[in-house]
Formats: C-alpha cells, sequence, structure tokens
C-alpha cells in the first residue's frame, strides 16, 4: 500500500466488490515523454496514483494527488483526456488485508492523462508529510507498461491504449 495509506479514510470506500475507488495519473510534458516516479526505498516504478476520499470526485482526487506527490498544481497542468469507465486491478493475495474489513481484493481506476504546461521546476515529490517518491524520470509512452510491477500492467495498458489518441491529438500538435 501506498505510504500516505489511511485505512480509516480509504477503507470507507471500498465498493461492495471489494474495490477501493483510486485516480491514476499519466503526465506529459512538450516532448510526449511521460513522468515515471521512484517509489521511496522500492526498485519500483510507477505512475502517480491514491485513493479518492469521501465526498471527492476524481478530477478533485487527481488535483490532490498531483500536489501531493508530485508537488503540482491545478495551473501547472492541461487535462487532456481520462478514461471512460473504471479499470480494475486485484492485488495479489499477499497484500490482501483478509482479517480488515471491508476487505480490498483491488483499485479500480479511473485513469487521467494531463500535459505539463507549468515549468518542470515545479515538480516537487516531497510535497507530502509521505512522500511516495524520491525520483523521477521521463519514459517512452510504452515504457511504464514494462517498468511498473507485474500486478498493475494490465490496467496501464488499459489507460495507455484508451488515451494515447488524446496525446497525439491534444498534446502532440498543441503542446506549449
Amino acid at each position: 500500500m501506498p505510504a500516505h495509506y489511511n485505512r480509516d479514510e480509504d477503507d470507507a470506500l471500498i465498493d461492495e466488490e471489494g474495490y477501493r475507488p483510486n485516480v491514476g495519473i499519466i503526465l506529459v510534458n512538450p516532448e510526449g515523454k511521460l513522468f515515471l516516479g521512484k517509489r521511496i526505498n522500492q526498485d519500483a516504478w510507477q505512475f502517480p496514483q491514491g485513493g479518492i476520499h469521501p465526498n471527492e470526485t476524481p478530477q478533485q482526487a487527481l488535483f490532490r494527488e498531483l500536489k501531493e506527490e508530485v508537488g503540482l498544481n491545478p495551473a501547472d497542468v492541461r487535462v487532456l483526456g481520462r478514461t471512460r469507465d473504471w479499470l480494475r486491478y486485484d492485488l495479489p493475495l499477499q497484500y490482501v488485508r483478509h482479517h480488515n474489513r471491508p476487505v480490498c481484493i483491488g483499485q479500480k481506476q479511473i485513469w487521467f492523462m494531463v500535459g505539463l504546461v507549468g515549468d518542470e521546476s515545479n515538480i516537487r515529490l516531497d510535497q507530502h508529510h509521505h512522500p511516495e517518491f524520491e525520483s523521477y524520470r521521463w519514459v517512452d509512452y510504452w515504457v511504464p507498461v514494462q517498468e511498473v510491477v507485474e500486478f498493475k500492467r494490465s490496467v496501464y495498458q488499459q489507460a495507455l491504449t484508451e488515451l494515447e489518441e488524446a496525446m497525439k491529438r491534444l498534446w502532440l500538435r498543441h503542446a506549449p
């Protein structure tokens, strides 16, 4: 679970099927490269993501998580697109906390693609009291599918496939 995981806050939102609502964020720079963060004290790379709080919309969660994990404000990005529906992944059995109620078996995510319009120097990985990432790099479009932990690969493939056209149509032709 993420370092800033708060069981009391997040478990209240686990749905009847056992999935925790979450947002995933694909941050694109003007050259069409994607932000990939290295999780603190792990040899693991991923996109920013995080749970949706009670009474919070997915877009509100997007901007909160973007600020917490990457240090960017809404004015630093332009929303290029979002997935039409929830994309789900199951947690490996060793990560499922069977003694917790309700039991969380995975996450359901709305994915957003955002283009970086602010200066890259605005990226700050230390904005939250429990930072998620210790470093980041910009990678080619399909690299994250191979870099992310295995149980998330399918959802990364789905999100990137669904949002690829938005990036090509809305970003690469009109990047700042």
